[in-house]
């Protein structure tokens, strides 16, 4: 696996990956929901953040991470390659570059929360709606100094 920085040209490749690891762990959205977040994601939130993305020997995308100063954005893998240390080693790179991290999860997500959990992530907090005012709370979790 190489951790490679994200350009414009993988918008699409991104897109799908993200799709599928949504639909595969994101059971409280409803597929409308998935819709609407499309193109926020491809028009805001990607072209926002500090993307990086680890790839195979065919430079195929497994996972990304998009970072805002110390704090995780997203954090996505392809749901086949789950449990193969693709978010890990993600991490572990945005880690090299950074005194700590922070990240927001989907309460209705256990896997995400647990995946964090065991990273070493703690819960800060709480917030009952997400960052669009939705009715999906949100952990505040901080990777500890």
């Amino acid at each position: 696996m190489i951790i490679r920085k994200g350009h414009a040209a993988d918008t699409a490749q991104l897109l799908n990956l993200w799709l599928r690891a949504v639909r595969a762990s994101h059971h409280f959205l409803q597929a409308s929901d998935i819709d609407a977040l499309i193109p926020q994601l491809r028009d805001m939130y990607l072209p926002a953040v500090e993307l990086w993305i680890a790839v195979d020997a065919r430079n195929c995308p497994q996972g990304f991470i998009g970072l805002s100063e110390n704090h995780v954005e997203m954090l996505f893998v392809d749901p086949d390659l789950q449990g193969q240390g693709i978010g890990r080693a993600l991490l572990d790179f945005a880690r090299t570059s950074r005194t700590t991290l922070s990240v927001d999860v989907n309460e209705q997500n256990p896997q995400a929360v647990g995946f964090y959990q065991r990273y070493g992530f703690i819960q800060t907090g709480r917030s009952p709606l997400d960052g669009e005012g939705r009715p999906f709370p949100l952990l505040h979790m901080n990777l500890p100094d």
